[in-house]
């Protein structure tokens, strides 16, 4: 990463599709979400390889893709992924104030600051996130205690940082299928002194060992996406407790039913829908 990089802006009307989501991630090594100058969605890819439009075109074209218009740029930084990807306004959101590891310090604020050093593992100022840390927010303040958490796709951690912070006696695992997210947030956890409180391992899904050692669970996270949601269904079923809670995200509008109904038929109930823009997140219990 210590190379210059190439930037390709995407200038967005509405929302983002599951689709096009899928192929910023697959096609960069990196990317984010910002706003343009009118306030529009801008989603923002970074790679170090050699970069053809054409190539870029082409695999768009063979996803039954149209892009948007975009913006191409060669970046010349000593350390691109620092000084362009990271630097994501702080924001709050429920009890918590998130900011990046290039502010100099915390914000002024009365939430529980956390600082995200984000990299490839994408996440931490998305509508999914907010839609997580405020379901994890209402659960604490309604007085539920959570002994065991399992953090499925942690990204950055933030999720488990979040739980961390509300739950401090809980014991949290964290996992992750990508290496970097692992990385990632392990360094996260240490810059917020909450490395004592969490176990991270690289897993697909709940196959680690570490998973099956801690099970059952009080409360599961998975903030990912929809196919992935369904396809673990049975096993986020087997390894929460019973009257454990679930929060799960990552799924749009049209994709709700689905979900929500795969997971019913688990024996799971739905306690409340959170909304942001065409994001959803569900809090489910199990009977």
């Amino acid at each position: 990463m210590m190379s210059s990089c190439w930037q390709i802006s995407f200038h967005l009307k509405g929302q983002i599709s599951e689709e096009f989501e899928n192929f910023l991630e697959e096609y960069f090594e990196v990317y984010a979400q910002n706003f343009d100058e009118n306030d529009n969605d801008e989603y923002i890819g970074y790679t170090a390889k050699d970069f053809k439009e054409e190539d870029m075109q082409e695999s768009a074209k063979k996803r039954g893709l149209s892009l948007p218009p975009y913006r191409v740029e060669k970046l010349e930084s000593a350390n691109w992924l620092k000084y362009y990807v990271i630097r994501f306004a702080p924001f709050e959101v429920a009890d918590f104030c998130i900011y990046g590891i290039h502010e100099k310090e915390a914000p002024q604020t009365k939430k529980i600051p956390l600082q995200i050093y984000a990299a490839t593992a994408f996440g931490s100022d998305h509508q999914t996130t907010r839609a997580c840390l405020t379901a994890i927010s209402e659960l604490y303040h309604n007085g539920f205690v959570a002994k065991k958490i399992l953090d499925v796709g942690t990204g950055s951690g933030i999720l488990s940082l979040a739980a961390a912070s509300l739950w401090p006696k809980a014991e949290i695992t964290a996992v992750d299928i990508d290496e970097e997210s692992v990385l990632v947030t392990q360094s996260n956890t240490q810059n917020n002194n909450l490395d004592s409180h969490l176990k991270i391992c690289q897993s697909d899904g709940y196959k680690a060992p570490l998973v099956k050692e801690k099970a059952p669970y009080d409360l599961v996270l998975a903030n990912i996406l929809a196919r992935p949601l369904l396809e673990m269904a049975p096993d986020l079923q087997k390894h929460l407790s019973a009257k454990g809670y679930a929060i799960l995200s990552g799924f749009v509008d049209n994709q709700t039913d689905w979900i929500i109904s795969t997971h019913q038929q688990l024996g799971l109930k739905l306690c409340k829908l959170y909304e942001f823009d065409n994001w959803r997140a569900a809090l489910l219990q199990k009977a």
